[in-house]
């Protein structure tokens, strides 16, 4: 684990939508800019590195720091942006990664064996989807309070899936360290 997660309890990350559109750096700009997100994941599974590239290009140097990326993991240190994200496509960190790791997580299990081994995981789907149709909760509020109190989440799980800005507060309540929007910032 790296040690780069300074951020403390409610933290709020942006994800980006799968596909590239017009404006998007300014927008991701916008939304670092605005007080209430900390960080922004690039999530482009489709893209080809040029395609990252270009994108992170067009973000002001001073906030790339705020930036983690789930696919391209080359181009984080080259462009000193704060984390990489595991997945699939991803699932170890580039050789030699000294800034944050994090990696999505489904399951309760899948957290414990997870957590250890990165700065921050997310566990989803936690509401219904704002942006997948038919993805749909998958843990009952008792579920998730229970999960707290035996220690499963806690300040390194994030709650991702059908969370809106407005559902934050009630989201941390649960016991969080923090929150995962993706179709809410895109609206």
């Amino acid at each position: 684990m790296s040690g780069h997660h300074a951020f403390g309890r409610g933290v709020c990350i942006v994800i980006t939508l799968p596909v590239f559109f017009d404006g998007e750096a300014d927008r991701i700009v916008q939304l670092l800019k605005s007080g209430r997100v900390d960080l922004v994941h690039i999530r482009k599974p489709e893209s080809t590195e040029e395609e990252v590239s270009a994108l992170i290009s067009s973000i002001p140097e001073d906030l790339r720091g705020r930036l983690v990326l789930h696919d391209h993991h080359c181009l984080a240190s080259r462009y000193g942006v704060f984390g990489v994200h595991l997945n699939g496509r991803n699932p170890v960190p580039p050789k030699g990664w000294q800034g944050s790791v994090s990696r999505s997580c489904h399951t309760l299990n899948e957290v414990r064996e997870r957590k250890e081994s990165c700065d921050y995981v997310s566990l989803s789907p936690i509401y219904d989807s704002v942006s997948k149709k038919g993805y749909l909760s998958a843990f009952t509020r008792e579920e998730l309070i229970e999960a707290h109190r035996q220690g499963f989440i806690d300040d390194r799980v994030y709650a991702l899936g059908g969370v809106t800005f407005d559902s934050i507060s009630d989201t941390l309540a649960l016991g969080f360290g923090g929150v995962m929007i993706l179709g809410d910032a895109w609206k």
